[in-house]
């Protein structure tokens, strides 16, 4: 059993390492894991060498080279982190992601500095989810300082496909068996516990027609006319998506974005291709394959209206919802006592319109949850935008949390 003490203990060798912690993350922070283009193995290897100082050794994890270049990116190098403690106590995986999207323009801080400033560390990353890389690494040393456990086992797991999927990260480890832990916790944000989110179907659509000069239109097909009509069909279903609506706290009515197009060759050439990339977010109580045909349907008889044009669908990704699973129930618990305690607030269990590679461990049943050291919102992080940042208090205070959990769920029976 865990008492107050022991909780007291656990913070004060947190509060004692803290600015190690926040080294730590600077130096994670500084290494570029932009995705595309996906080079992301030297990052695995800093990280390594870092946890290495810790007296935490590594088991690198390589995903084969062929692998990751069908899978358009250029390297990826799974971590695991394995302390065992003994027999009879749950094995519980942490686990975070170090890829992310590009850092974009409009940063008024340097991307990879790892900068402090009012109280936040700033850094593409730097809350989602490089931060969680720091938070669970130094709960974990507070545990084997403070608590020493005798049963059970932790594993980190550092993973580097979420922002493409997470198949060839938390997906991959899972599918070479290379861990099943019995529970897991998954980078998050500091003031909410995350039980479910949507699911994604993304899509690349090509409307072909034919070119022609723009001086005699009516000798061509125009691919971007008819890709008109059919993005104005895509988009009104968002009117009817609206009338869907989730039961799951947090998450609302699935959406549809159209996130890119191109097309044509010139100014003066009725466009003969065009291609565009749509976005549709599933509720956890949608069935993805009726999603996927539905939208093939939209797609198919905006087309079929229009003479001469021709359509090709293909599937980028496919990322079901998570759902909650029987047994996440004693951390969700756990969570939400000691981020109440520490935060001053109550902790709600939720669900986020986001998609993670969570699912993947979910998908192999594996309950879990998602926590971490970010802030309350996306929009407050400034995740996928310009000055990405952590609060550093969130940080310390979440850090404190997991390593609470933890002793609560590895003490002795």
């Amino acid at each position: 059993m865990t008492t107050m003490t022991d909780y007291a203990r656990l913070d004060a060798w947190i509060d004692a390492h803290f600015d190690e912690e926040v080294r730590f993350l600077q130096e994670l922070v500084r290494v570029p894991t932009d995705t595309p283009p996906g080079n992301n193995a030297p990052h695995a290897e800093r990280t390594a060498e870092l946890l290495q100082g810790f007296g935490l050794p590594a088991e690198a994890h390589p995903v084969p080279a062929q692998e990751v270049r069908d899978y358009g990116l250029q390297s990826i190098t799974n971590l695991i982190v394995r302390r065992e403690y003994g027999a009879g106590g749950p094995r519980i995986a942490l686990n975070a992601h170090g890829d992310v999207v590009p850092p974009g323009d409009g940063w008024q801080h340097d991307p990879y500095g790892g900068e402090i400033d009012g109280g936040s560390l700033y850094g593409r990353a730097a809350a989602v989810s490089k931060s969680d890389f720091a938070s669970f690494t130094f709960a974990l040393r507070a545990l084997e300082a403070v608590a020493r456990p005798g049963r059970g086992a932790v594993e980190l797991h550092f993973t580097y496909d979420e922002e493409f999927g997470g198949l060839l990260g938390p997906g991959w480890l899972l599918s070479q068996g290379l861990t099943r832990p019995d529970l897991l916790i998954a980078a998050g944000f500091s003031y909410e516990v995350v039980t479910a989110h949507n699911g994604c179907l993304q899509m690349e659509v090509t409307v072909h027609g034919k070119m022609a000069h723009a001086a005699i239109p009516a000798s061509g097909v125009d691919a971007l006319q008819a890709a008109v009509g059919i993005l104005e069909a895509l988009y009104a279903q968002n009117a009817r998506y609206r009338n869907i609506r989730s039961r799951v706290p947090g998450i609302s009515h699935p959406y549809l974005n159209i996130g890119r197009i191109e097309g044509g060759t010139n100014t003066n050439v009725v466009p003969g291709k065009v291609v565009f990339k749509l976005d549709r977010r599933m509720i956890p109580e949608e069935n993805a394959a009726e999603v996927e045909a539905d939208i093939r349907g939209v797609i198919g008889d905006a087309a079929a209206s229009r003479p001469g044009i021709a359509v090709d669908i293909k599937r980028l990704l496919l990322a079901n919802s998570m759902r909650p699973l029987p047994g996440s129930q004693p951390l969700v618990q756990a969570i939400q006592k000691h981020g109440q305690e520490l935060f001053g607030e109550p902790i709600p269990a939720m669900g986020t319109p986001l998609y993670t590679d969570v699912r993947l461990y979910a998908e192999a049943g594996i309950p879990g949850v998602i926590y971490g050291a970010g802030p309350r919102t996306v929009l407050e992080s400034h995740a996928k935008r310009n000055d990405e940042r952590v609060v550093l208090e969130d940080l310390r205070r979440a850090t404190k949390v997991i390593a609470r959990t933890l002793a609560d769920l590895l003490a002795p029976a």
